[in-house]
C-alpha cells in the first residue's frame, strides 16, 4: 500500500553544505504546510532524498536507497518517495522511469514548490519539477524556524566557470546572488534564533556581486553574531578587498577553503580552471599576509584524463609547497554530460587509486602537523554538540577544528580554552574561563 496522505517527512541530504542547507529550508517548508519531522526515514510517511551528483556512481546511489524504501511496502505502507536535488535535475524523468515508486522528482532551482508537488502526487498525477525559474526561489521560502548555534546562509548559486569535470553550471545553473538585504535579513533572523555563527555558501561564493568583502562587514555589525566563514572559493574571485577583510574583521574566521585540483599547469588548462599554478600560490601569499595564522584548505582531483606521473608529481609539490591544515581529495570519476567525460587519456581506476594514497598521506600528515602545532595554545571555542562521554561537549576552533573539552557551559556558548591534545582529526581543549557573548 502506497501512503498517498502524509502526515509525517524526512529529508534526507547528501553531499555539500549548499544540501544541507536547501534539506533545511525544504524542511522549513513541509512544516509550514502542517507536516511533522521524523527523525528516521523508516518512520516517515514521505521521505525526501536531496540528493549530490558531484561524486562518483551518485545516482546509483540514489536508485539503491529509492530501492530500500519501497521495500517498506512488502511489510506495510510505502511512502511517498520524492528526489530532489542535482541528480533530479541531471535524471528528471529517467528517474521514475527506472524507480516508478517514486512520486516526486525536483531539481535544486524548484524546491521552493515542493508542497504544490506534494499536493498533485496526493492525487496521484505526475509531479516532476526540473525548471530553473528566472524568479528566485528564496523570495517565496517561509521563514527559517529551528536554528543551533551554527548557520549555513545560501548567498550565491550557481557557476559560469564551466570546469569541464563539473555538473554544477548545469544542475544548478548559472550564478545568480541574492540581494544583500534579503541576506542580511535571513541573518537577523538567525541570530535572534540561537545562531552564533554564520557560514556564508555559494558554488562560487567569492563572486558574490557587491563584492563579498561588504557584506562581511555588514554580517560583522550584527550583534550577537561572534562569527563569520564562507565556502567556497575560487583563486580567480579573491579580490584584494576581501583580502583586507581577514586583516580587518574580527568575526572572519582564520580560515580559508580554496580548491586548486591540480599542481599542473597544463591539468588546469584542461580542467578550464582559468587560474595558473603561480596565480594560485601568490593568492595564497596575499592572504597569509594579511592573517599570518589562517588555516588554508583545498580540494584536489587526481587522474584527471591525460594526467601523467610527472604532472602528479607537480601536485605533490604545490602540496608540499602550500602546506594544508586541511584538504579534500579524490580520484577523477566521469560525469554524464561534461567535456571531460569525452576525453582521450583516461587513467586507470588503479593508478588514480595508488595516487590518491600517495596525495592523502601527505595531506594527512600535513593536517596532523598543522593540529600538533596548536598544542597549548590558548584560543576560544564555539560549542556546537554534545560529546560520547558525560559532561563533554564538542565544538569548533576558529581553524576549524573539532575540539572535544569536558565544560558545563551549554551548546551555544563560545569558552576559552587550552589546547591539550592533539590526533589526526580532532583535539582536547582544558576549558579556562567563558567569554563574552
Amino acid at each position: 500500500m502506497k501512503i498517498r496522505d502524509p502526515k509525517t517527512f524526512h529529508v534526507k541530504s547528501f553531499g555539500c553544505q549548499m544540501n544541507v542547507y536547501d534539506g533545511g529550508r525544504m524542511t522549513d517548508l513541509l512544516e509550514a504546510e502542517g507536516l511533522t519531522a521524523a527523525t528516521e526515514p523508516e518512520s516517515a510517511d514521505l521521505v525526501v532524498l536531496n540528493t549530490c551528483h558531484i561524486r562518483e556512481k551518485a545516482a546509483e546511489k540514489v536508485y539503491s536507497d529509492i530501492g530500500r524504501l519501497m521495500k517498506r511496502g512488502e511489510k506495510g505502507a510505502q511512502p511517498m518517495i520524492a528526489v530532489a536535488g542535482c541528480v533530479a535535475q541531471a535524471e528528471g524523468s529517467e528517474i521514475t522511469r527506472r524507480a516508478p515508486g517514486v512520486d516526486i522528482v525536483v531539481g535544486p532551482q524548484a524546491y521552493h514548490r515542493l508542497p504544490e508537488l506534494v499536493a498533485k502526487a496526493r492525487q496521484g498525477k505526475s509531479a516532476l519539477d526540473t525548471d530553473m525559474p528566472l524568479i528566485s526561489k528564496f523570495g517565496v521560502l517561509p521563514k527559517r524556524r529551528g536554528q543551533g548555534p551554527c548557520a549555513f546562509l545560501t548567498v550565491q548559486e550557481g557557476c559560469d566557470k564551466f570546469c569541464t569535470y563539473c555538473v554544477v553550471p548545469y544542475t544548478r545553473g548559472a550564478e545568480v546572488s541574492r540581494p544583500r538585504e534579503a541576506i542580511l535579513d535571513e541573518a537577523r533572523a538567525l541570530v535572534e534564533m540561537g545562531a552564533r555563527e554564520i557560514i556564508l555558501l555559494g558554488q562560487n561564493v567569492n563572486a558574490w556581486q557587491g563584492g563579498l568583502d561588504a557584506l562581511i562587514r555588514d554580517l560583522d555589525a550584527l550583534p550577537g553574531l561572534q562569527r563569520i566563514r564562507y565556502t567556497t572559493s575560487h583563486p580567480n574571485d579573491m579580490s584584494e578587498g576581501l583580502i583586507r577583510a581577514h586583516a580587518e574583521v574580527g568575526k572572519l574566521m582564520p580560515y580559508l577553503h580554496l580548491p586548486v585540483q591540480s599542481g599542473s599547469d597544463r591539468v588546469l588548462r584542461a580542467m578550464n580552471r582559468s587560474h595558473s599554478v603561480a596565480g594560485y600560490v601568490e593568492v595564497i601569499e596575499r592572504v597569509r599576509a594579511a592573517r599570518p595564522d589562517i588555516a588554508i584548505s583545498g580540494d584536489f582531483i587526481v587522474g584527471f584524463p591525460g594526467e601523467t606521473e610527472a604532472e602528479f608529481e607537480e601536485t605533490l609539490e604545490l602540496v608540499a609547497a602550500v602546506n594544508y591544515a586541511q584538504a579534500y581529495s579524490f580520484k577523477y570519476s566521469a560525469r554524464p554530460g561534461t567535456p571531460a567525460a569525452e576525453m582521450d587519456g583516461q587513467v586507470p581506476d588503479d593508478v588514480k587509486a595508488e595516487r590518491l594514497q600517495r596525495l592523502q598521506a601527505l595531506l594527512n600528515a600535513q593536517q596532523l602537523a598543522f593540529n600538533r602545532g596548536t598544542l597549548g595554545k590558548r584560543t576560544t571555542v564555539l560549542l556546537e554538540r554534545a560529546g560520547r562521554k558525560p559532561g563533554q561537549l564538542v565544538g569548533k576552533s576558529p581553524w576549524l577544528q573539532s575540539v572535544h573539552l569536558e565544560t558545563a557551559a551549554q551548546i551555544g556558548d563560545v569558552v576559552e580554552v587550552e589546547i591539550v591534545g592533539a590526533g589526526p582529526n580532532s583535539l582536547a581543549g582544558a576549558e579556562l574561563v567563558r567569554a563574552a557573548a
